[in-house]
């Protein structure tokens, strides 16, 4: 049966939404299912049913529990701003591959996609108009990553230098590994740790891609394993961006509000303190370390950093402007903030530390 009448078309989309708002599986795997028993329909009625479904879900009001806590970290205004910046949908953003390109080049390959320069990022540019680059020859050659400009500026905190040993300790598919790499100028080596095979595996296509010969996927049991502990006191920086709720990319995945709960943060709160206890013994004397997480919860960034180096008096906080050289991103925390009201970016935080003993 062909379903491309409106009327159609709405009860396809009603019977999705009534599935989807049970927030039992993520959205996007539903989605795909979806469209995988709907193969009749067009371009443009999925993109109708997908925008559909995403905008219904970031419409929806926070939950009780996150707004409250929200309710304790900011004044009502900002709260408001921030809650209403979350339901907007996020641009494309790109980071451009600078082995093999510069920005302007890359501008002007992309122009019919109105492309515009990142505020912050050096190397980002964002797309507000659709654009579908997966083969298109920007991305097939390596030119450039789809990478949130919050990430590309955790990234540039680290500020790795050419020939150092860097671990990125939660690497997943490898977006900041792979920024580092840029950033050593594909020198030096980067160990990726992840306990998921599957995500280190996607990291496989994109180094091809890159060009960066510098990095070394190693997959771990858990933040002890011996892989791990072998590296102790050998790395010059490393970088946890550590499991957490991602409430801070709300404006990508809304449906992560009602998939979280308290207890669920209160178990991430152990793991990531035990995650960045583990990869401090990485470092040497005098290295560098960040803790950063998709979170705009003060438990899983500022008390998770404040435990650490209450614990850990070996480490010092290093303020984040001192190396972000742009007013626009200094506070008086010394840590790295990015709120999507403030900055576009997705909800982010990052500290940087030093080990001084």
């Amino acid at each position: 049966m062909k379903y491309s009448t409106d009327t159609n078309l709405n009860k396809l989309i009603n019977t999705l939404l009534n599935e989807v708002l049970k927030f039992k599986s993520p959205t996007d795997k539903l989605l795909s299912e979806f469209f995988r028993h709907n193969r009749q329909l067009k371009s443009n009625e999925r993109e109708t049913v997908a925008e559909t479904v995403y905008s219904t879900i970031r419409n929806m009001e926070l939950p009780q529990w996150i707004y409250d806590k929200l309710a304790t970290q900011m004044p009502k205004i900002q709260m408001q701003q921030l809650v209403e910046a979350m339901k907007s949908q996020a641009p494309l953003t790109l980071r451009v591959n600078s082995l093999k390109t510069n920005r302007q080049k890359i501008m002007t390959e992309l122009a019919k996609f109105n492309p515009l320069e990142c505020k912050f990022s050096p190397y980002g540019i964002t797309l507000n108009d659709r654009a579908f680059l997966s083969k298109h020859k920007v991305f097939t050659e390596g030119l450039i990553e789809v990478q949130d400009e919050a990430s590309q500026l955790a990234g540039l905190l680290l500020n790795p230098k050419r020939g150092e040993m860097v671990v990125d300790f939660c690497a997943g598919a490898g977006g900041k590994t792979l920024l580092l790499g840029m950033l050593m100028r594909n020198s030096g080596r980067i160990y990726a740790f992840d306990v998921n095979q599957k995500r280190l595996s996607n990291l496989t296509p994109r180094l091809a891609r890159s060009g960066l010969s510098n990095v070394y996927p190693q997959l771990i049991q858990n933040e002890n394993d011996s892989k791990v502990k072998r590296l102790q006191g050998k790395i010059d920086k490393v970088f946890v961006d550590a499991p957490c709720s991602g409430l801070g990319t709300l404006r990508r995945s809304p449906e992560l509000k009602f998939r979280q709960t308290e207890n669920a943060i209160n178990e991430l709160n152990i793991k990531q303190l035990s995650i960045l206890n583990s990869a401090a013994k990485l470092l040497k004397v005098g290295g560098m370390l960040i803790y950063a997480t998709c979170s705009i919860l003060k438990e899983e960034n500022e008390d998770i950093v404040e435990k650490f180096l209450a614990e850990n008096t070996n480490f010092k906080l290093v303020p984040a402007s001192g190396i972000l050289d742009n007013p626009a991103l200094a506070n008086t925390t010394g840590y790295l903030h990015l709120l999507p009201h403030k900055h576009t970016t997705d909800g982010f935080f990052a500290a940087l530390m030093q080990r001084v003993s």
